[in-house]
């Protein structure tokens, strides 16, 4: 007797094993398809400011409150990542400060934002390094606040100033306020520092809110110390304004509601001091370098004089002080410095009742070791809090990295979103089908064989 073919076995199994591993497939696809950029959470506005021989500040704002990181490197494969804020916070406004730089360098970066990479639509945003250039001895500070247009501060706002086509950036504090310096600003091809003329250098001022709105203004440095109040929504002209002294609040028209003016409750009367002496910031010399990222900063002053100090670099950390019966004040900042340039403004009130300010730059270098150090753990030792992801995380010395709103970043990696687990519907229906022919092939093969 002749036995039959037993294709159809052979052909039941193949689609058997067809069907699972199509299943498989499609289960696979469907859970790639769910991960999609949320459109509230995608980057816009993105500007490179601060630009210098070893950092750089990136900025953006997204129309939902999102945690972002910015992975940049040499080459558009990037690499090192840097973390916008501790804990997982969320902001409509995000600026990154990226340090540890090589001079004269071409870098490429992306964008984290909620979980999903941006990378300017396949070609990844980039900016160059300048000259290596030692630290500047100029100090042309410049500060202000922004409001809304009811008169409250607008906290987190991006401020950019654009000088000579160069672009400096901060953020607002939680009460409205900015300090910038002048000082470091660079000339457009960053070779060297611009030339600034307090009477004649136009400052160009933008705000932008985290709900997109915007202000502008332009003034000469000469009255900007401070700036009258920014109002968000308005376009506003200071450069007829007359110059002043730091601390002297310049005339303008704020055209603000009724509602939205206040009274002062400040009474100088009250205030006892020593009008003999001024007070001094002795610890810290224009653009020193300082070998702890916790320094402590000290110097003379009236009897009770009540002082605020405030630190400047990527976010804001700020705490007041009362001068001793001794005449001398002492303070600390409540956490580490990142490694890098800042800024320290301290202010007082003196005997006339005017706001008197001194700042002061410097560089905190806390330790010979790189800024970015490869870690297959990506556990760094500095403030920041380890995260899962391995990626390339700081040494122990905290180095500086915007906005917060302000903390001050460090770079560790945030993991991307874990995708939602999909549909089990195509492989199962395929699974039946294959064991339909699997069974058809066995009910075939054993007619076969009984005949």
């Amino acid at each position: 007797m002749i036995k039959k073919s037993k294709i159809p076995t052979i052909l039941g199994i193949l689609i058997l094993l067809g069907g699972v591993f199509a299943g498989v497939i499609l289960l696979k696809n469907t859970q790639i398809f769910k991960i999609g950029a949320n459109p509230t959470a995608i980057p816009k506005n993105v500007r490179v400011s601060n630009l210098s021989d070893s950092s750089a500040t990136v900025s953006w704002i997204t129309e939902d409150q999102t945690t972002d990181f910015i992975s940049y490197g040499t080459s558009p494969n990037t690499s090192t990542i840097v973390n916008e804020s501790e804990g997982n916070q969320k902001f409509f406004t995000h600026s990154i400060t990226i340090t540890g730089l090589n001079p004269e360098t071409n870098y490429y970066f992306e964008i984290n934002s909620n979980g999903t990479a941006h990378d300017n639509n396949g070609i990844p945003w980039q900016f160059s390094t300048g000259k290596a250039l030692s630290i500047s001895q100029v100090s042309i500070p410049i500060s202000g606040s922004v409001i809304t247009a009811s008169g409250q501060p607008e906290k987190r706002a991006i401020l950019y100033v654009t000088v000579g086509g160069y672009v400096i950036s901060t953020l607002t504090s939680d009460n409205g306020t900015f300090v910038l310096q002048l000082g470091s600003v660079r000339t457009t091809d960053l070779s060297t520092y611009a030339q600034t003329d307090p009477a004649k250098t136009l400052l160009e001022i933008s705000v932008t809110t985290g709900r997109g709105e915007t202000a502008t203004a332009k003034i000469f440095p000469q009255s900007a110390n401070p700036i009258p109040t920014l109002i968000v929504g308005q376009d506003q002209d200071f450069r007829s304004l007359q110059p002043t002294g730091s601390g002297q609040n310049p005339d303008a028209d704020l055209n603000l509601p009724e509602a939205a003016t206040a009274e002062s409750k400040f009474d100088v009367s009250k205030i006892k001091i020593d009008s003999s002496k001024t007070v001094t910031l002795d610890s810290v010399n224009e653009g020193e370098t300082v070998t702890s990222d916790k320094p402590q900063f000290f110097g003379d002053g009236p009897t009770g004089e009540k002082i605020t100090i405030t630190v400047h670099s990527e976010t804001e950390i700020a705490g007041t002080t009362t001068v001793l019966s001794n005449g001398s004040w002492n303070w600390s900042p409540p956490t580490n410095l990142s490694e890098g340039p800042h800024t320290v403004t301290i202010s007082w009130i003196d005997t006339s009742g005017i706001t008197r300010t001194l700042t002061r730059n410097f560089v905190v270098q806390a330790g010979e070791l790189p800024a970015f150090v490869a870690s297959s753990s990506a556990t760094p030792t500095s403030t920041k809090s380890p995260t899962p992801a391995p990626v390339k995380s700081p040494s122990s010395s905290p180095v500086k990295t915007t906005p917060t709103a302000i903390s001050t970043s460090t770079s560790t990696a945030t993991p991307a979103a874990l995708p939602q687990s999909g549909s089990l519907t195509p492989t199962i229906l395929l699974f039946m089908m294959g064991l339909g022919v699997l069974s058809f092939s066995f009910y075939t093969w054993k007619t076969s064989k009984d005949n």
